[in-house]
Order: C-alpha cells, then structure tokens, then sequence
C-alpha cells in the first residue's frame, strides 16, 4: 500500500527558508509532486520531478526561489523553498503517480496524497 509523510512545514518570517520532506512507502513513484492550498483558494501545483531526478516543472510563482529534488534510496521527495513570501502561506501536499507524468501539473494525474503539512509565512 503507498503512503506519503510529508514533514517540515511550520511559521518562518518573511524571506526565510524551510525545507519540506515527503517520505514514501511503497514502490518507487514515477512522477512526484507538490501541491499546495490557501485558505479559500483552490489547489495549485507547485512543482514535479521524474522517478530519475530530471524535474519536470515549477509554478511560475516559486520558480528562482522553491528547488524540488528527491532521493530514490530513501522514496523521499524534497521541497526546498527560499526567499518565502506570506503569499506562499498554505497546506502543502506532497503526491505520486505511477503513470506517465504527461499532465504532471494537474492534480488529477496523481493517485496518491500525503496528509499535508501547514506553511506560515509571517510579514
């Protein structure tokens, strides 16, 4: 059964830095993903990368200043976000697909989700 644990998320001041962490169980993802959610707003794709390491694609809002990377040794996806804003303020999800990635920036491609973990970015 595939389970993804993200961790990492918590209140950093304007400019700051934190690191996300998505540990999968499960056979290797082909596609991994972050997604995230404002109060109010709806789901927004962040950022993708292949099972290789090659990333497939950011959110114009993040590019410059979010790097995804992951460790297939440890099925873990990282999410190393600088330079936060309070408009990056959300609930982050971490997800997999074993599918083609074709569509990786809609929510509907991946089969799997993480529980989410809660970024605050204070002005």
């Amino acid at each position: 059964q595939v389970q993804l644990v993200e961790s990492g998320g918590g209140l950093v001041q304007t400019g700051g830095s934190l690191r996300l962490s998505c540990a999968l169980s499960g056979r290797t993802a082909n596609t991994m993903a972050w997604f995230r959610q404002a109060p109010g707003k709806e789901r927004e794709f962040v950022a993708a990368i292949r099972w290789n390491g090659g990333r497939l694609g950011y959110a114009n809002s993040v590019k410059g200043r979010f790097t995804i990377s992951r460790d297939n040794t440890k099925n873990t996806v990282y999410l190393q976000m600088n330079s936060l804003k309070p408009e990056d303020t959300a609930v982050y999800y971490c997800a997999a697909s074993y599918g083609d990635g074709l569509t990786y920036w809609t929510g509907n491609s991946y089969g799997y989700w993480g529980q989410g973990t809660q970024v605050t970015v204070s002005s």
